[in-house]
């Protein structure tokens, strides 16, 4: 299965009234920070992950009391300023954040002490988020690329809002740490983000901003841990130039939501895609859940729906009319091979087979990049080649992924 890891609308109009820098502040900034008047500046988005529900794998079945949770992210493009963007779209609870920090990462949990800047929301330091809210801090001054922002937690949160595969290590410690810049009291340990949805960074209004959509083929599954090496991170290396963000959800399906796979794509793609700031351009990789889990019983003996080509092929136009409508270009990706993997069969392939067929010949997508003829088996279209494939015939490996973005990258530029 593709990463077994893992709806409400409100957040989006509360965030907006949680911005509290004043204008004339921000105006100042951005003087100092471009060095001319007439630069127009905007907030765009640097890094975001798409949130799910809590699970009981992870520390969200339980979330946090006295405890302090470092995270550390890389954006995607650094700026002068940035604000953070936390989640607690599927909390039950108003989440009290007693402390948050935001510093340069100085490698696992440790930070730059001369870095750390305190968060504030409308000038607070403490603040509460609603159930089913997001909330954007207060801007703060920092030109690092690798981050660690860190919340402290004095009373009980209750389940947290999460995402369930982050390849990176989340670093939990008790008592008030949101300021420390020592790793010795980070004693545990998590491959989850926690609370995290994303940052924004004050940058210069020209070149939009592109989201990899997807499953755990987007969100980096089976990549190393902790270096940064998922398809959306090797776009830079590969060429593009330009702010990317991944809103991928391992096992995530296109066109139905689960508690523990997240939403589907036609579900989240407004929020996760369409309302990130200064977005541009969405590639979308997504379809080997649906394929793969149709007509399948899961571990609870619950028979997966079983989906057709026409079925798969109805959840693309709609993500298209939703990118067109926001005037977003769209780009669609063939789904890659799967043979030897726990999902394959004569009949799933000729479903694979059927459905790329026509993403290729349909012209309804802006583009289409053909990742199958590049990562399949020489001589095997059913199969992984082995130099990408991460040894369970359905993930590639760190090259694998960098294939991936070898191809996407020329599409983004033209």
């Amino acid at each position: 299965m593709a990463a077994m890891k893992f709806h409400t609308t409100a957040a989006t109009t509360v965030r907006s009234r949680w911005i509290a820098a004043p204008v004339a502040a921000i105006a100042a900034l951005v003087l100092v920070a471009f060095g001319a008047r007439d630069t127009e500046t905007s907030w765009s988005s640097a890094w975001t992950t798409a949130v799910q529900y809590p699970i009981y794998q992870n520390w969200s079945a339980m979330g946090f009391a006295d405890q302090t949770v470092r995270q550390v992210i890389r954006l995607s493009q650094a700026g002068p300023e940035v604000r953070i963007r936390l989640s607690n779209r599927y909390g039950e609870y108003p989440l009290p954040v007693a402390a948050a920090t935001v510093a340069a990462s100085a490698g696992g949990a440790a930070i730059v002490p001369e870095s750390v800047r305190g968060l504030t929301v409308g000038g607070r330091s403490e603040f509460v988020i609603a159930p089913g809210a997001e909330m954007v801090t207060d801007a703060v001054p920092t030109a690092a690329a690798s981050l660690a922002i860190t919340l402290y937690f004095a009373h009980p949160t209750g389940p947290a809002t999460q995402h369930g595969q982050s390849v990176a290590t989340t670093y939990r410690a008790d008592g008030d740490h949101a300021a420390d810049p020592s790793a010795a009291p980070f004693t545990d340990t998590s491959q989850s983000w926690y609370y995290l949805a994303g940052v924004e960074t004050l940058r210069p209004s020209t070149g939009q901003v592109t989201v990899a959509f997807g499953d755990s083929l987007t969100d980096g599954y089976r990549s190393t841990v902790d270096a940064d090496l998922r398809y959306p991170d090797q776009l830079v290396a590969a060429g593009h130039h330009g702010p990317v963000v991944n809103a991928g959800i391992s096992g995530n399906r296109l066109l139905t939501d689960s508690t523990v796979l997240g939403d589907s794509a036609l579900a989240r793609f407004g929020r996760d895609v369409l309302d990130q700031p200064g977005v541009g351009t969405v590639v979308v990789l997504i379809g080997i859940n649906d394929i793969g889990l149709s007509g399948s019983a899961g571990p609870d003996g619950i028979v997966f729906p079983l989906v057709s080509a026409d079925q798969l092929i109805a959840g693309y136009r709609a993500l298209i009319a939703q990118a067109r409508a926001a005037d977003v270009r769209i780009i669609g990706a063939t789904i890659l091979p799967f043979a030897g993997s726990a999902y394959f069969s004569p009949d799933k392939e000729r479903l694979r087979t059927e459905v790329n067929t026509w993403l290729r010949n349909s012209g309804a997508f802006d583009k289409v990049v053909d990742l199958e003829q590049v990562l399949a088996a020489p001589g095997d279209r059913t199969r992984l080649a082995d130099a990408f494939d991460s040894g369970d015939h359905l993930h590639p490996n760190d090259s694998g992924y960098r294939a991936i973005a070898m191809v996407v990258a020329p599409a983004l530029a033209t």
